[in-house]
């Protein structure tokens, strides 16, 4: 196999934050570029006793891929479920069908463990409330975090696939990760989501939402 050699005029590789090296278009040469997979801040809301959080702007066709980052979410009501749903109209309506498939597994302080499939949170071409993780304490130390992260949802081609791994202290003294995968079955555009406890407010936490570059 012959050995090519770069001419050192042909590498530009100037030292830039997030930049990687690669060849240039007529492979020739060298060059910097974006890395890919950046996460860019788009909107932030920390919660205080509120009913919902709920973003409706932001989500477009700019990024290809969305992420939402939980932190410290705390639920006014002992074993309360956090949950989220879609848009295709703004927020005026979230009753996107979903469906979805859940694990997790789980420790308790008491010593007993376990793993395995949970069809509680499962929907079946369901528009109700998905499920990201459930019976979550509201002791004042207790709390859950995780993401969520939604695909092309300014495609109108396909569905609009997520998927879900969170952390949480349970109202039974335990920990639990969850994993959830499913997809919204709509070839609308989703442009807006909505996250609430199945019973009582959203206390405290803050969701912020990022689109990847």
């Amino acid at each position: 196999m012959a050995l090519n050699k770069l001419k050192f005029n042909s590498i530009n590789v100037t030292p830039a934050a997030n930049e990687a090296i690669r060849f240039n278009s007529g492979a020739n040469g060298l060059e910097t570029a974006s890395a890919g997979g950046n996460l860019i801040k788009i909107a932030a809301t920390t919660a205080s006793s509120s009913s919902s959080i709920s973003f409706t702007s932001g989500i477009d066709s700019t990024y290809k891929e969305y992420v939402f980052f939980f932190s410290d979410i705390h639920p006014a009501t002992d074993g309360a479920n956090f949950q989220f749903n879609l848009s295709t109209d703004g927020g005026s309506n979230y009753n996107v069908t979903k469906t979805s498939s859940f694990f997790r597994s789980y420790s308790y302080e008491g010593g007993s463990t376990g793993l395995g499939y949970d069809g509680g949170p499962d929907l079946a071409q369901s528009t109700g409330y998905q499920t990201i993780y459930e019976a979550s304490g509201n002791d004042s130390d207790q709390s859950g975090a995780g993401f969520l992260h939604l695909f092309e949802p300014s495609n109108t081609t396909f569905v609009k696939h997520y998927i879900a791994n969170t952390q949480f202290y349970g109202n039974g003294d335990f920990s639990m990760n969850n994993f959830l995968g499913g997809y919204g079955n709509t070839t609308s555009a989703i442009n807006a989501i909505s996250f609430k406890f199945n019973s009582g407010n959203i206390d405290a936490g803050t969701i912020t939402m990022y689109g990847v570059n």
